[in-house]
């Protein structure tokens, strides 16, 4: 039988306790949200010179997801922009959201050598998403 949950149990009430349930179901995708194929594509446009370039590439790559990843995504940050606008009483600032999600949304099929290579690209691709939400999902 499935197991069926109620958010109204008091173990969720601890905000942490969720959000390691959500980064959890994230991270045990069998693909993580940005597609395995778009890792290397999201990370060589955080790496543009031209932020307004850095924008536009990444806006086209969203645009490129499966529509499933694209909603999911789309829902997600939307709702980590209305987390950061109560920076005041969470502390999670834009680039703190980018450190917890970034690996967990971005992550490349096979693991590098050196963990710490592509990570702060990853966050930082978290964070443009963030920043320019309205331009990368055309809302």
């Amino acid at each position: 039988p499935e197991e069926r949950l109620s958010l109204a149990d008091p173990e969720w009430s601890d905000i942490h306790v969720v959000t390691g349930a959500l980064k959890l179901f994230f991270r045990e995708l069998p693909e993580p949200l940005v597609p395995y194929r778009l890792f290397d594509p999201f990370i060589e446009a955080v790496k543009l010179p031209d932020p307004q370039e850095q924008v536009e590439r990444v806006a086209e790559l969203v645009q490129s997801l499966p529509p499933a990843n694209y909603a999911t995504l789309r829902y997600l940050l939307a709702h980590l922009c209305r987390v950061m606008e109560r920076v005041d009483v969470n502390r999670m600032t834009r680039q703190n959201i980018g450190i917890v999600f970034g690996p967990t949304l971005l992550r490349p099929e096979r693991e590098p050598g050196s963990l710490a290579a592509g990570m702060a690209q990853q966050n930082q691709a978290v964070e443009l998403l963030l920043a320019h939400f309205d331009r990368v999902f055309l809302a």
